[in-house]
């Protein structure tokens, strides 16, 4: 009896835990046009990043409206639109010269509040990619995906200073890959160095990664104070305070909710990982429609929102051919943890 009790038992959790199964994806937005990024406010509005890699034309930033699937420029066209001769302070897509920014949008008003200039901490081959906030320092560290290196800026007087310029965390030489073959830019393997990053919910530590994966931290403490200490700021002072982190697979976004899990997309086997504040990775959920998910996004509800760009399949990856699927779909996906307040303000 005390074993057939042990056997029912058993397999009670055993049917438990398949009933349970993984994480449903649910399909939330579908588009015709590639997007990078999407995130929400805490009224409900959605915002998306599109990547024209179509060979589409229109805005860059829109706001979504999920009721009729239209879409509002945000701020507005203009501030969306590009020209060589336009003035780079008030156009987006416009960094020359000296014109790249970080543009802070007060979503009241629906209009720009305040530009901050890095182009003194650039290169010639620069390529910002992300950004992320450390309000305990009143931080912001941008990635360097065209030069290896982090930019490190200051809220509050719009000072900008690079710290890990060309450091082996910031760059690490082995291109990116995509379902399951080397992702090639007119022909050549892609690199993008300095890309994904996190920062820890209480403001601890950074994580960072280029494209291709391997994950390193660092405590904030050592960034911010190579910020005003030039001395400190050396790849072999401020490097040695660089560890791994996680053995990262090639990625094309991120996400960390409020307990310091940290979200990352796996381009080649289609697939999310989960790696806890300790390093151990698991998989959340694999779904070969889960093709190049960007930047990625937690709202309150605890839902992870996931944009499958399929960027890889995009014209400048595919010597002038446009091999993308339609639709394109943005899902979601409950992780039953809200977002870090650090990065939700």
């Amino acid at each position: 009896m005390f074993t057939k009790t042990l056997l029912a038992t058993g397999a009670a959790l055993i049917s438990l835990a398949l009933s349970q199964g993984p994480p449903t994806v649910d399909i939330a937005i579908t588009l015709e046009t590639p997007v990078t990024g999407v995130s929400t406010s805490t009224d409900g509005r959605i915002f998306l990043l599109y990547a024209r890699v179509d060979g589409s034309e229109g805005p860059q930033i829109v706001e979504y409206n999920i009721d009729d699937n239209s879409t509002t420029a945000i701020p507005d066209d203009e501030w969306n639109s590009f020209s060589a001769d336009k003035d780079p302070s008030t156009h987006l897509p416009v960094i020359l010269p000296d014109g790249p920014k970080l543009v802070q949008f007060n979503l009241t008003t629906n209009e720009v509040q305040r530009v901050y200039p890095v182009g003194n901490a650039t290169r010639v081959n620069s390529l910002l990619d992300d950004v992320r906030f450390n309000p305990l320092s009143n931080k912001a560290y941008l990635t360097d995906a065209g030069s290896p290196g982090i930019i490190v800026l200051d809220l509050d007087s719009g000072a900008a200073v690079r710290v890990l310029d060309n450091d082996i965390s910031t760059r690490r030489d082995f291109p990116v890959s995509a379902e399951g073959s080397i992702v090639r830019f007119d022909g050549s393997p892609l690199y993008v160095y300095a890309d994904h990053h996190e920062v820890s919910p209480d403001g601890e530590y950074y994580y960072f990664q280029p494209c291709n994966g391997g994950l390193s931290r660092i405590a904030t403490k050592w960034i911010d104070q190579a910020f005003y200490n030039s001395s400190l700021n050396t790849n072999d002072l401020l490097g040695a305070h660089v560890e791994p982190f996680a053995l990262t697979p090639s990625t094309a976004g991120t996400a960390i909710d409020a307990e310091g899990n940290i979200y990352l997309s796996d381009t080649d086997r289609l697939l999310i990982e989960k790696i806890a504040p300790n390093g151990t990775r698991t998989t959340l959920v694999q779904d070969d429609r889960l093709l190049w998910v960007d930047a990625m996004w937690i709202d309150a509800a605890g839902k992870l929102w996931m944009p499958a760009a399929q960027l890889n399949r995009g014209i400048p990856f595919n010597n002038g051919t446009n091999k993308l699927e339609l639709p394109i779909h943005i899902f979601t996906i409950d992780i039953g943890f809200g977002p870090s307040l650090i990065d939700h303000d």
